[in-house]
């Protein structure tokens, strides 16, 4: 199995360092995953790739809940970028990913706190079976906003005392969340959140991937 980058998050362009890309409320069912909020900013990112990023992210943010077990927060490197997720016992979900500078406490905060707010504001009979286009909950983008400078970030002592006793879960790579035999790339060929464009531009990083590690 190929080692190196696995997902087709290309460099962002003129990205300063400590940057959020984006932030996902997922609900993890039995046993599917499905996406119930999400904000993104790809505005660093090359005009004509935005949109399969977007999606990508979106499919990173729903592998990773998925693969990760109830009640529990762990960090995914990959690339230049760190995918932060905290699922809790009840099944809600949330996904942050960002660069590798920002820092992880900030990211379990927001984490916390969006799925705080997510969990009084919108009806647990509507995780099950809602949607993006039928959740009415519209802080995400606001919160991926004002938290892109996590120094204006709320201090929310008592959550962060809570993370300093909290085991965190470090994957190194993606690929350590897979089953035994599995591969990427029949996720992504099954993939309902990724559209032909994405599917191609997939299979042309990994070429390029592929062709650089044989170099």
């Amino acid at each position: 199995m190929a080692s190196g980058p696995i997902l087709p998050f290309p460099q962002a362009h003129g990205a300063t360092a400590m940057r959020l890309y984006s932030l996902s409320v997922l609900y993890k069912g039995d046993p599917k995953v499905h996406l119930l909020k999400a904000a993104y900013d790809v505005s660093t990112f090359n005009f004509f790739q935005r949109s399969s990023v977007q999606e990508f992210m979106t499919f990173t943010s729903q592998l990773i809940a998925e693969r990760s077990p109830l009640g529990s927060r762990a960090s995914i490197k990959e690339q230049d970028y760190l995918c932060h997720v905290y699922v809790r016992n009840d099944g809600l979900a949330g996904v942050v990913i960002a660069d590798n500078e920002y820092p992880q406490r900030v990211c379990f905060t927001l984490l916390d706190k969006v799925l705080d707010e997510f969990s009084r504001q919108v009806s647990k009979m509507d995780w099950l079976s809602g949607s993006p286009a039928t959740i009415s909950y519209s802080a995400l983008d606001g919160y991926l906003s004002k938290y892109q400078n996590p120094r204006d970030a709320d201090p929310m002592t008592r959550v962060q005392a809570e993370l300093d006793e909290t085991k965190i879960i470090l994957h190194n790579t993606m690929e350590s969340l897979l089953e035994r035999g599995e591969k990427l790339d029949d996720l992504v060929s099954k993939s309902e959140v990724l559209g032909a464009q994405s599917k191609a531009f997939y299979k042309t990083a990994r070429k390029q991937n592929s062709c650089c590690e044989i170099m």
